[in-house]
């Protein structure tokens, strides 16, 4: 998926110019990486809307400023404490050259035919949600999906069971037995058990003999 985000080129710099731009609708930002930094401002209401897209935090972008584009990662945003307002946004540029470093979603496969689900009546726990990676930008995947299909109750899948697309391959802190995401019996029903046992030994417990009549 290719994704274009339209800026323009921005000179005062401050607080108080921060703050004027955000009231006429517009996103301060900033452009940096191989050559000098650039400030730039960008619509407010398209780049909310561009920001609830999973894709958008893990593609490589086209950054079209003022007609000239150039493929750029998104780095870093901040959001308004309680309003829907995006305060600053940061981009970096890429090499084609060059391996970054990008945090990629988890896509999980049929959950529902996974024996520990359909059979023994168990949850997808997701220890993981993503995982960092390194990669050419020509390789950056959008998503990296995890089978769940052979996955039995009580038992996960890790990391070294995800098979990671051509060219691509693990960052950061993972290691090979982390889990991604398990199958867990239901706290509900481990609890109900509990109970029913409980209620079952008390059942066939002797009955206490009767205080002899005096």
């Amino acid at each position: 998926m290719k994704i274009e985000v339209n800026a323009t080129s921005r000179k005062a710099q401050g607080t108080g110019a921060s703050r004027r731009l955000r009231k006429a609708g517009r996103v301060p930002g900033i452009v940096y990486g191989s050559s000098e930094p650039v400030l730039i401002d960008l619509d407010q209401n398209s780049l909310y809307y561009a920001l609830q897209n999973e894709a958008f935090h893990a593609s490589i972008l086209t950054l079209n400023l003022e007609g000239k584009k150039e493929q750029v990662l998104l780095r870093d945003f901040q959001m308004h404490p309680f309003r829907q307002q995006v305060q600053h946004i940061d981009f970096q540029r890429v090499a084609k050259d060059k391996k970054i470093h990008m945090k990629v979603p988890l896509h999980f496969l049929n959950a529902e035919i996974a024996p520990g689900v359909k059979l023994g009546g168990g949850i997808i726990s997701h220890v993981l949600n993503e995982l960092e990676i390194a990669c050419l930008p020509a390789d950056l995947p959008e998503f990296i999906e995890v089978d769940l299909a052979n996955l039995e109750l009580g038992h996960s899948v890790h990391v070294s069971d995800i098979k990671l697309p051509k060219g691509v391959e693990l960052a950061g802190h993972h290691h090979a037995g982390d889990a991604v995401a398990t199958v867990q019996v239901p706290r509900g029903a481990v609890e109900a058990a509990a109970t029913a046992a409980t209620e079952e030994a008390a059942a066939e417990a002797p009955a206490a003999p009767a205080e002899a009549d005096k």
